[in-house]
């Protein structure tokens, strides 16, 4: 065979392309460099963002917290028609507010008064505060304008930095009093979302929130009657960023700027301007302010409002040293990596052809061969499965007609037997006893045949693979009086019939082996399905396998398993160790379908093609 001419251009050693090498090697390595950092900022923004999530969790159980002091101090106070001070304080100190809840300011508690009950009110409030030990003062309502009803600030704790706030109408504002009459026939929560100066301290901005109190024991089924049984309203006030602070240093985010929004969306319909509740600019360094920024806005519902939390940090906090040497290194290896394939290629591509033209013949050969072989292995495979689906099918029909037939004489024959034992107890007992001995005959053939008819094929494989394997463990566990582990991970797994007859005759066939040979007292079989895969393991604790006894020319078992399995595409591996136990295991997918018989030599004869063209 003569040799074929070398070409004189492209890529040959007389005349190699280097430029177009460094070209693609460079190319290659541009790609790969940027590939590695978007994934490295992928995952550096993916970190970022469950932080916030978490720092937005923290923010809203801190809030929840707060609410359930309001709804506590709610259930105290309408707990009883007469409201003490004095109980008042104590309660409140048994909050313990500076230690469990440092953002609080203060809980306090409005009366309702109408005009008819101004003056008493006024007297009985001057003259209590004057003698209490709370330090309450004698006053007016303020502002002493006459109004048809009144909201008095009449309790606070701690009273000292408010105790100028005592006798103020809370509802002197149109839109209080609105926000309060609508919580006082909904009997809900109110908060107008709208932040209010913190006379506590210097700490920015506080928030109020206020629930209704209606008399003991009152009916509060329809707006009348809570109207009727309305008594006055508690409250709390809080600073939103003692709060937010509070919450950012349980998180793991640190120097990250968050602001703290209320949309403006209010419980009537009507819009306002955004509220800027809490902003950390401040405390944050001026080299973080203009770095590139990783960002995310996130909702935050507060009871009946909705805040936006919009968090920002600096991508270097987020990145480590590898993080920003990574890209790099993945360019030069790329570089590197694809300029040796190129010269890899390159020589390949300029070997001599004359060793492929020598080997052609051969090829051709060994594929006809290949393909004959493989014709036949398939034949024999199809033959194989035909014979035992077959099989598996003469089975289920005889183990149908023995229970239909003789399974259903058996029961009518017992059936009468059964009578005449009964009918015959008294007036007949000789017949009695031989229609007892009769009837207990009757019900070992039963027996037996329920035997047999579970040897040929267990009408519990019909109601799937899991109910079908626990019956077969536990029957192996009464014939053998072997300790059987079943260990599984779905409870209910849907296969075909023709899937789970053949795994089921592996178990069998297995448990069968253990019983003859292994000398085994532990056996554990463990099914599970994860990701379209069905996998079972049988193993014991037996005296294992010898290194030849599977190459014994009348022993077909372990390879009529291997074959079950191969036939649903599935593989099954047999490990044993003298002494040492054997363990059986077998995974199939459970969507598997059969290629079609001439499939794999076509695979074969387009393979062959492509080599001689």
């Amino acid at each position: 065979m003569n040799a074929l001419p070398l070409p004189q251009h492209g890529l040959t050693p007389e005349r190699p392309v280097w430029w177009t090498g460094i070209l693609l090697a460079l190319l290659t390595g541009i790609a790969l460099q940027v590939a590695v950092q978007h994934t490295i900022d992928h995952e550096a923004a993916g970190r970022f963002t469950q932080q916030a999530f978490n720092a937005r969790y923290i923010i809203s159980s801190r809030l929840g917290a707060y609410t359930d002091v309001l709804r506590g101090s709610a259930s105290f106070l309408s707990a009883s028609d007469r409201i003490e001070r004095s109980s008042f304080h104590r309660y409140v100190s048994g909050l313990m507010l500076p230690e469990q809840f440092p953002a609080l300011d203060n809980v306090n508690y409005a009366q309702a008064v109408s005009a008819s009950q101004r003056a008493s009110f006024e007297r009985w409030s001057s003259a209590s505060g004057a003698a209490g030990p709370d330090g309450y003062p004698a006053f007016r309502i303020r502002p002493e304008s006459q109004r048809q009803q009144y909201t008095v600030l009449t309790m606070i704790a701690p009273i000292a930095p408010f105790r100028a706030r005592i006798g103020v109408d809370i509802g002197v504002r149109a839109t209080a009093t609105l926000a309060l009459e609508q919580a006082r026939d909904s009997g809900k929560m109110m908060t107008s979302g709208k932040p209010i100066e913190n006379t506590h301290n210097a700490q920015g901005w506080a928030l109020a929130l206020r629930m209704p109190i209606y008399r003991k024991d009152a009916a509060l089924d329809s707006v009348a009657q809570r109207r009727a049984a309305y008594r006055g309203s508690v409250g709390i006030g809080f600073s939103v960023p003692r709060l937010v602070t509070e919450a950012m240093a349980t998180s793991q985010l640190r120097s990250v700027h968050l602001r703290l929004y209320d949309d403006g969306k209010n419980a009537d319909g009507s819009h306002s301007p955004p509220v800027l509740l809490y902003d950390n600019l401040d405390s944050l360094p001026a080299t973080q302010r203009s770095a590139e920024q990783f960002s995310v806005i996130l909702p935050l519902a507060f009871n009946g409002r909705s805040w936006n939390a919009a968090f920002s940090a600096p991508k270097s906090l987020w990145l480590s040293r590898f993080d920003v040497f990574l890209p790099w290194l993945a360019m030069a290896c790329g570089f590197l990596g694809a300029l040796l394939i190129y010269l890899l290629i390159h020589t390949l591509a300029s070997s001599r052809r004359r060793a492929v033209s020598m080997a052609e013949v051969m090829t051709r050969e060994l594929l006809d061969s290949q393909a004959k072989l493989q014709q036949s292995h398939h034949t024999l495979r199809q033959l194989a499965a035909h014979a035992d689906q077959i099989k598996e099918q003469e089975r289920k029909r005889i183990a149908r007609e023995i229970h239909d037939d003789l399974g259903q004489n058996l029961l009518v024959l017992r059936i009468e037997t059964d009578m005449l034992a009964t009918r015959t107890r008294l007036r007949h007992p000789r017949l009695h006893a031989r229609a007892c001995h009769t009837l207990a005959q009757i019900d070992s053939t039963i027996k037996s045949v329920r035997h047999i008819i579970n040897d040929l094929r267990p009408t519990v494989l019909d109601l799937g693979l899991t109910p079908a394997v626990e019956w077969q463990i536990a029957q192996f566990r009464q014939r053998s009086g072997i300790v059987c582990e079943l260990i599984e991970q779905q409870s209910d797994i849907h296969i075909d019939d023709r899937c789970a007859t053949a795994i089921f005759r592996v178990l069998q066939e297995s448990l069968s082996n253990i019983m003859q040979h292994a000398r085994a007292s532990l056996v554990r079989v463990e099914l599970r399905h994860h990701n379209g895969m069905l996998t079972m393991t049988i193993s014991d604790n037996g005296i294992g396998m010898r290194p030849n006894s599977r190459n014994k020319t009348d022993s077909f078992g372990l390879i009529g398993m291997e074959e079950r399995i191969h036939l649903l595409g599935g593989q099954c591996a047999i490990t044993a160790g003298h002494h040492a136990g054997t363990t059986v295991s077998i995974s199939v997918p459970i969507d598997y379908a059969a290629p079609p018989p001439a499939e794999e030599l076509n695979a074969t004869a387009r393979f062959a093609a492509e080599l001689t063209q």
